[in-house]
């Protein structure tokens, strides 16, 4: 099934949780060139702390914003 989003909204909400999926991947250890998804959730969000905190941080912006 493919789904097109066209949608600003949509495709912010697709980003955050493509954002939430990568960071999960880059705590079980998975490397990227250039910045960090933690870096990147950080500044954006500006949460703090470990990337597990971050990653719960978050999940729960993510539930508080029905993304």
């Amino acid at each position: 099934m493919s789904y097109a989003l066209t949608n600003p909204d949509d495709i912010n909400r697709y980003r955050i949780r493509t954002l939430r999926s990568a960071l999960k991947l880059e705590i079980l250890g998975l490397k990227r060139k250039g910045q960090s998804v933690y870096q990147m959730v950080k500044q954006e969000f500006g949460f703090t702390g470990s990337k597990q905190l971050v990653l719960e941080q978050l999940n729960t912006y993510i539930k508080e914003n029905n993304i």
